[in-house]
């Protein structure tokens, strides 16, 4: 019997092209298996009611001639299969086949189960050896590592025990170094290839020694005889067990086994190259992190360690992503502590004389001092001269890199705490040299980013106008500035090629996005909130509504409550704090609502015409002009630009109020939802039940443009609009050839492709100029081989682009449009 065997899990392998199967995919697998029959390969894949009667036929025949099954008497509907690669049929033959009642829960929605979880509950029990180890499909390993495999393996039992004996070992998860290929992909590949080596060698190293290190992910050595056992690898209960691979960790630790890490073995791990990519990974962790704080595991393990104990388990667990929740806060609380002390009158020179703290600008903050670890690391593995060369190299990147991802496990912490939900985001792993559309990086960071950003923009020019009013001096708050100015710009800096025919694209579907009209009826409003729920929106309208109708009917009435009631004592507070002098210059807003709703009446008789609706926008911003007939001379003198702190602190005032206002309204829209749903129809049919949402999404949609929530969005979106045209500009004039190199590629893929671009250009230009030559002598040169060319024989014989030659066309801004905005891999070698 083989020493090791290698299963490849494929769930849904052999599942009926008309039910959503791929056979492409199914060509793939034969494919290895062919390839690899010589070795010990297996394929385990589920059959269910979905999977080709030819797939049934081959199991229902394997349990004919091994077992008592009577084919047309018997009949399976759901099991797992073990096949291998038989040479003489040419195929693949059934040598396993494990009956199940049930069918795996893989989907989305109810109790449905993310599929990989599944998928390895699925194949671990045909993993019959002694040890078992999971990897997915963007891990490798080297050959000179796998040699190390077997002294590895000893850390379970030592060698004078037999295994026969369970009871002497050592440990049930075995964890090693991991070697992150992706860091070559660029900037981001790199700094997140520095936050994993970071994470899997000296994070994991110092918490062994602790011996408090649990299981975080593949590829872990486990126990085999646990791993059956003990409910698996991993956990996949829904929403709760969103990072399933935790779990495991949690079950060693409850059962008082160890997890210990060596660092004599190194794999292979690919990780997101890509910015969108990255992004969506680090939500994904952060909100999973939500979920195990929610978890019954989480529970049970703080019942019962000590208190030195649970300050190990907190930092083995959740620590990382509570201290960004907390930093995130303190941003916010830290310009408000200073918008309090201009409206005491407390100066710089007050708190200086203090000795407070607060008296100097801050910027070193504990993310440099966290570099520390890293670089002596890298001087101690790879020697000074690397250490120094990659820390200082990458400080720039790693900076930006991190206050972004930094703001997004923050917003996803507190979206999963809101919603007591994780979700699970498919990062796809996408090539390096992937162009960003600037409609997609809007959809992914507007909650996360770019909002608080505008928010944070507000509280610092009201932090601003005080102390210009005042005449006091204040602090420059650089490190705020940095990091609204990160949150906003970012997506846009980590977008690869920047172009002017790619910007003139992303621009006009940008502005499209933002001024489409599409689902704006009342009698679309369930479709609009449909089409949300698969991001699948058409236009900023469906993209604020969706995302209001979802917050008001999924979230716990307690949340809403609890936001609604903080909302209320926040305006009570600023109303009484903000002086009355100022709050005078509200009234003014308060009086032209009914203006602004008279022409909310015109914009929906004129067919909803977009002119109207930001002509409504452009009356705030008159207001200050009429504001002498209503205020009396105080408006005006000394004079009016002395006034405008007054005005523009006013006008902020009258946004919070109407917006604590608007959620009040929907409160009250969602208690009637769950009195009408739960009192008044109880045992109804489902049809009253949807009217009654139907209500309610009608009802949100009517506060959402008469609050003035979807104008605001409008304006908003087209400030992003103004702010990526800008960046990329300058990114584009960066990103000239100059000697020889692009240096905006340079930096964020590599040398290669920089280089690359610019020699297919020059040969783009060398080609025109051959174009003015005479006839004689381009006929001398139609005769050099296609080869000497620098062009690649076609599959015909004829010659045909070469790689340079495509991508000097695609660079240069020749190609066609492109929707995609996948630069082709071949065209370029990053």
């Amino acid at each position: 019997e083989d020493h090791a065997v290698c299963i490849l899990a494929h769930q849904t392998y052999g599942k009926d092209p008309k039910k959503g199967g791929k056979p492409s995919n199914d060509e793939s697998v034969r494919l290895i298996m062919k390839r690899y029959a010589h070795l010990p390969m297996m394929l385990v894949f589920d059959l269910n009611e979905q999977t080709l009667p030819s797939m049934k036929a081959l199991a229902e025949s394997w349990l004919e001639a091994n077992h008592s099954y009577r084919p047309g008497q018997d009949r399976i509907k759901y099991a797992g299969c073990m096949c291998a690669w038989d040479p003489a049929l040419d195929d693949i033959k059934v040598v396993s086949v494990l009956p199940r009642r049930l069918p795996l829960r893989i989907g989305a929605g109810g109790c449905m189960t993310q599929g990989k979880a599944s998928n390895q509950l699925n194949a671990v029990r045909f993993a019959s050896g002694h040890y078992t180890q999971a990897m997915d499909c963007n891990m490798g390993v080297f050959i000179g590592e796998a040699f190390k495999v077997p002294y590895v393996l000893r850390y379970f039992q030592p060698l004078h025990v037999p295994l026969e004996s369970r009871s002497a070992a050592r440990c049930r998860y075995i964890g090693f170094r991991e070697y992150i290929f992706t860091a070559r992909e660029g900037a981001v590949g790199q700094c997140h290839a520095g936050a994993e080596w970071t994470f899997g060698t000296i994070y994991q190293r110092f918490l062994a020694g602790l011996s408090t290190r649990m299981h975080y992910g593949h590829p872990d050595f486990v126990d085999g005889f646990w791993t059956r056992n003990r409910g698996g690898m991993s956990k996949c209960s829904p929403v709760v067990n969103l990072s399933e691979d935790v779990f495991a960790g949690y079950n060693v630790r409850m059962r008082e086994e160890k997890s210990p890490h060596t660092d004599f073995l190194e794999f292979e791990k690919g990780r997101e190259a890509t910015f969108n990519a990255a992004s969506a990974f680090f939500a994904k962790i952060s909100g999973g992190s939500v979920a195990v704080l929610r978890s019954r595991d989480n529970h049970l393990m703080c019942e019962r360690i000590g208190v030195l104990h649970s300050l190990s388990f907190y930092f083995t667990s959740v620590a990382f992503y509570v201290s960004n929740l907390v930093i995130d806060f303190t941003i916010y609380l830290y310009v408000i502590l200073f918008i309090a002390f201009a409206l005491a009158s407390k100066r710089i020179a007050y708190l200086r004389n203090m000795q407070s703290a607060l008296s100097t600008e801050w910027l070193f903050a504990m993310g440099i001092v966290s570099m520390f670890p890293q670089f002596f690391e890298l001087v101690i593995e790879y020697g000074m001269l690397r250490g120094v060369r990659e820390t200082v190299g990458g400080f720039v990147s790693a900076t930006l890199f991190f206050i972004f991802q930094n703001k997004g496990m923050a917003a996803s912490m507190k979206t999963g705490a809101y919603t007591g939900m994780a979700k699970y985001f498919f990062t796809g792993r996408p090539h390096a040299n992937q162009h960003q559309m600037w409609r997609q990086n809007y959809l992914s960071y507007w909650s996360s980013h770019y909002d608080p950003a505008f928010k944070l923009i507000i509280l610092y020019i009201v932090y601003i106008v005080l102390i210009a009013d005042a005449g006091s001096g204040g602090l420059p708050m650089i490190l705020v500035i940095i990091s609204f100015l990160v949150w906003l710009t970012a997506p846009i800096i980590f977008s690869a090629f920047p172009r002017f025919f790619l910007m003139r694209q992303d621009a006009q579907d940008f502005k499209n996005f933002i001024f489409g009209k599409a689902g704006m009826a009342a009698k679309s409003v369930d479709n609009v909130v449909a089409r949300g729920d698969k991001g699948k929106w058409q236009n900023v309208y469906e993209v604020g509504l969706s995302e209001l109708c979802n917050i008001w009917t999924d979230r716990p009435i307690f949340a809403l409550w609890f936001t609604v009631i903080l909302r209320c004592i926040v305006a009570t507070g600023m109303v009484l704090v903000v002086p009355t002098s100022i709050l005078d210059f509200a009234f003014p807003y308060f009086i032209f609502v009914s203006f602004q709703w008279v022409l909310l009446m015109i914009f929906f008789a004129t067919g909803l015409d977009n002119i109207v609706l930001m002509l409504g926008v452009a009356i705030w911003f008159l207001i200050p002009f009429f504001e002498f007939s209503m205020i009396g001379d105080r408006a005006t003198k000394p004079t009016g630009w002395a006034r405008l702190p007054e005005i523009i602190i006013s006008f902020i005032v009258f946004l919070y109020v109407m917006s604590t206002l608007k959620r009040i309204v929907l409160l009250g829209v969602r208690l009637q939802y769950y009195f009408r749903t739960s009192f008044m129809c109880c045992g109804a049919s489902d049809e009253r039940r949807q009217a009654a949402l139907h209500k309610m999404r009608v009802s949100i949609r009517f506060n959402y443009f008469f609050f003035f929530d979807y104008q605001f969005r409008v304006l908003r979106a087209s400030l992003v609009l103004l702010i990526n045209f800008v960046v990329s500009t300058v990114l584009v004039i960066v990103d000239v050839n100059l000697c020889g190199i692009r240096l905006h590629t340079l930096w964020l893929l590599n040398t290669r492709v920089a280089r690359d671009q610019t020699l297919g250009a020059r040969q783009r230009v060398g080609a025109s100029m051959i174009g003015s030559f005479p006839s004689s002598f381009r006929r001398k040169s139609a005769r050099i081989p296609a080869r000497e060319a620098g062009q690649a024989p076609a599959a015909n014989g004829a010659s045909g682009p070469s790689g340079t030659e495509l991508s000097s066309r695609l660079f240069t801004g020749d190609a066609p449009r492109l929707s995609s905005r996948l630069l082709e891999p071949n065209t370029t070698t990053v």
